[in-house]
């Protein structure tokens, strides 16, 4: 089974790449849609995949979500169900980019890269890893409340971003993704069970940061996309839907980030010392704007 993380470049048409700095320049953000980013701590429903890559990317998911597949071992993690409640299914993985073509190139999608490195500061951007998280019709888990970067602290400076995109579309029915507006301010919190108790957050919250804990719900079409602060508290109610609640995640940070430990950052990965750079096989380079968009 050949490895896709040896390859630092689309190896499919499925994403097409711009020719020019003016054909990047199509993706760009708009100055106010950044500053929402950077008061709110979360930008939504960004366009990212069109029909035809949806459908690529939900075969390439209905494969790799079967244990026996012959990529299995190169996911860095893989829970066919890691809810917490016996009575409902959260399939979680991580490393879908090394095992399909699709996943792997979605990483080279450039409405993604110029979105992420504009929210970035415009700094160069590396991958961290992916997440694929399904929620079956009727019976899907729970995202308990958390912050991303309460996971990642093995990686400074914190100059991390998240970018979710739906495969479904996402509603509230079905366990859409909710936000807590501008709790990107409330500096790192404790770390819950992420598919435990959804609302373990709120224990470790102060007075005022309960009075100011009122979620949002991110509706958005299948194919579009929604970025947050590493800080930005998250997470998404159980699916009692007719309707599945499939989508993938990239997490990303900006070209320079370090590692903040001996031990593996993640499975199968050979140990980044601690104070070296984050960089080579895993973390390849995904857009550098000193490069003129190249």
């Amino acid at each position: 089974m050949e490895d896709f993380s040896e390859f630092h470049h689309q190896i499919t048409d499925t994403f097409k790449k711009p020719a020019s700095k003016a054909q990047w320049e199509e993706y760009r953000l708009t100055d106010e849609q950044i500053q929402f980013f950077n008061e709110h701590g979360y930008l939504s429903n960004i366009k990212l995949l069109e029909e035809e890559q949806i459908e690529v990317l939900r075969n390439d998911l209905h494969e790799i979500t079967n244990a026996n597949h012959p990529g299995n071992h190169l996911f860095h993690e893989f829970h066919s169900n890691e809810s917490s409640n016996p009575e409902t299914i959260l399939f979680h993985a991580l490393g879908a980019w090394r095992i399909t073509k699709g996943f792997h190139d979605t990483l080279w999608n450039p409405a993604f890269l110029m979105a992420a490195s504009q929210l970035l500061g415009n700094k160069g951007i590396r991958f961290w890893h992916d997440q694929l998280f399904c929620k079956p019709a009727k019976h899907g888990g729970v995202v308990a409340w958390h912050q991303d970067y309460s996971y990642w602290t093995r990686t400074v400076p914190m100059q991390h971003l998240t970018c979710w995109v739906g495969l479904d579309d996402t509603t509230t029915e079905n366990g859409c993704l909710l936000y807590v507006p501008k709790s990107h301010k409330w500096g790192l919190l404790k770390k819950p069970e992420l598919a435990g108790d959804m609302n373990g957050i709120v224990d470790y919250l102060t007075e005022k940061q309960k009075e100011e804990f009122v979620p949002v719900s991110i509706e958005m079409k299948k194919g579009y996309g929604t970025f947050h602060h590493p800080l930005l508290l998250h997470g998404s109610n159980e699916n009692k839907s007719n309707h599945s609640r499939r989508a993938f995640v990239l997490n990303v940070f900006a070209d320079g980030t370090q590692s903040a430990s001996n031990k593996v950052l993640l499975n199968g990965v050979p140990a980044v010392p601690e104070g070296d750079q984050m960089e080579g096989q895993f973390f390849p380079m995904l857009f550098d704007p000193a490069a003129q968009y190249s």
